[in-house]
């Protein structure tokens, strides 16, 4: 077991990569009451064509089908796997992203029983041609749901209007039609090819015994058997620069109008520094121009065109990267004309040094304040881990950032044709 200090945020993290493939970091922290503990797979809705391990020919399965997977792992032939963390006090909950697929749980006692517990539901796949009908209407309720939230049609519509190929531009969920199609069979597939330790990860962080946890892990890992895992082939379409569509509207029972403008941040894979440089400027020039202190943000509101349901948000991951701003407006075509106008406006704008201090004092305040939830701690920790980014390494890369760094990336940041509205009007 290897351990690394972080002296800047007083912190030491254990790290042992398993025998059979599996990665495990564990976060000691003697003096909370809470632990909490995620085991996440390297595997999402974007990963739908792909060599299924132990085969040489290329699939494509049914949309929606990871979220699928993630549901029918609680339910095993005699039990729901929640009534079993309910029982030993751990509240758990599991989620799907365009990108990886996430168990989890929290709790304050019975710890060693409930990673076991974590351990064994997910790595003992039941599934049933009759559970897996009844689970389709189950689901298949869950996207109609989301199909009637404006919230959620204003954020698909605009990544829909962001990525032509990307399978990010398909519902996390998939459609009433893709899920239909899904059968047992396909749901093997993707758990014996995805579901692999080599290819996730279990981090726990809180109050517990660092050599006994690991211990407990070995033990509940080497009384498994797993087939050696070769290097798993995913196959991604090529994403063009431009966006697919400049305009996406969609009409639905609203009171108020809502408009987004879409950035399309990244069309291609990034790792390590690559990343962890874009990431972290995307992140503090957005909020540098749209934040409650931001000049745009001050512009837009003088001028009533935004109100408190005003947001901006942005996300990079390894294959894709995405920034939206949007809010609740009576004047759409107001809305994203300004907006645009003022996005465009900063190509030809340069940060000061002592502006460039002060986003940087922000962005660090904002980790550590961050780093006080565990749950924070393990999700962000096990985000930048896939793409080759130490988590508690952000501090210090933050601090080498120049002006320099800023202002390159500012003088590149927006192009017409990287920029798509969302409207979400009434019928």
């Amino acid at each position: 077991m290897n351990s690394k200090e972080y002296k800047h945020i007083e912190e030491t993290l254990y790290e042992e990569k398993l025998d059979n493939g599996l990665t495990v970091f564990l976060l000691p922290r003697p003096q909370m009451s809470k632990t909490y503990a995620i085991f996440s797979t390297n595997y999402g809705s974007m990963d739908r064509t792909f060599v299924p391990i132990g085969q040489s020919e290329e699939v494509t399965v049914p949309d929606g089908i990871a979220h699928f997977l993630e549901h029918k792992l609680f339910e095993k032939k005699d039990r729901d796997v929640f009534a079993d963390f309910s029982k030993q006090g751990a509240s758990a909950n599991a989620y799907t992203s365009f990108s990886k697929t996430a168990y989890l749980f929290s709790a304050t006692s019975n710890i060693e029983e409930n990673v076991k517990t974590l351990l064994d539901f997910v790595q003992d796949p039941y599934f049933s041609e009759q559970s897996v009908e009844k689970e389709k209407g189950i689901i298949g309720q869950e996207i109609k749901m989301y199909d009637d939230q404006p919230d959620w049609q204003s954020f698909m519509g605009t990544v829909k209007a962001l990525f032509k190929e990307t399978p990010i531009n398909i519902d996390i969920a998939g459609t009433v039609e893709s899920i239909n199609k899904i059968t047992k069979d396909d749901l093997y597939t993707c758990y014996n090819t995805f579901y692999h330790p080599e290819n996730m990860t279990f981090f726990i962080a809180g109050n517990f015994n660092t050599e006994s946890m690991m211990t407990l892990i070995k033990e509940n890992q080497q009384a498994k058997e797993f087939p050696k895992l070769e290097e798993i082939q995913r196959s991604y379409p090529e994403e063009p620069k431009e966006v697919a569509k400049k305009q996406y509207k969609h009409k639905m029972p609203v009171s108020v109008a809502k408009c987004t403008v879409g950035i399309k941040e990244s069309y291609q894979e990034l790792n390590g520094s690559e990343f962890v440089q874009k990431d972290l400027l995307q992140d503090m020039i957005i909020s540098y121009f749209f934040s409650k202190s931001g000049q745009f943000y001050e512009e837009l509101y003088k001028e009533n065109i935004i109100d408190s349901s005003f947001y901006f948000e942005t996300n990079l991951d390894k294959n894709y990267g995405y920034s939206i701003i949007g809010g609740n407006t009576n004047n759409p075509e107001q809305f994203s004309t300004k907006i645009t106008e003022l996005l465009l406006s900063t190509n030809n704008m340069k940060i000061t040094e002592e502006e460039f201090e002060r986003m940087k004092r922000k962005r660090i305040g904002q980790l550590l304040r961050s780093m006080n939830s565990l749950e924070n701690i393990a999700s962000k920790f096990i985000h930048y881990h896939t793409v080759q980014v130490d988590y508690f390494d952000l501090i210090p890369i933050i601090q080498e950032l120049t002006v320099d760094d800023a202002n390159d990336y500012l003088k590149n940041w927006i192009s017409k044709e990287r920029l798509s509205v969302c409207t979400i009007s009434a019928e």
